[in-house]
């Protein structure tokens, strides 16, 4: 197995859409609708690499990664976020995330990115 991905994004589609394309690569893939339960699978699977959506209800993508950082602080994370956010984007790069795709992504480059961040 080439590793574990955790997704986390409130969109069912880009979820099923992420988890089959990162299966058919070999991962093996966690999904999460919320923060709470990104936190949980966190803590229970210990993750590789984590794709977060920053507008997630309740708690947002900020407040999921400052929490996932005092879990684990070497855990990599990738955010997905809205074209345009770049407060956001800014401070989750502040906190440690390794980089960003605005959404609509190119499939391609994240499936490239992942490779790239997974095994560092």
């Amino acid at each position: 197995m080439k590793g574990k991905i955790l997704i986390v994004d409130d969109q069912f589609g880009i979820r099923i859409l992420l988890n089959e394309v990162f299966q058919k690569e070999g991962y093996k893939t966690f999904q999460a609708a919320n923060g709470n339960q990104a936190l949980e699978i966190v803590t229970r699977e210990l993750p590789d690499l984590v794709l977060l959506d920053m507008k997630i209800p309740g708690m947002d993508g900020i407040e999921i990664l400052k929490r996932m950082k005092k879990l684990n602080q070497d855990i990599r994370v990738i955010i997905m976020t809205a074209y345009g956010e770049l407060d956001m984007i800014q401070e989750a790069k502040d906190l440690g995330a390794l980089t960003h795709f605005a959404k609509p992504f190119d499939i391609d480059d994240l499936r490239e990115a992942v490779k790239k961040y997974i095994n560092q």
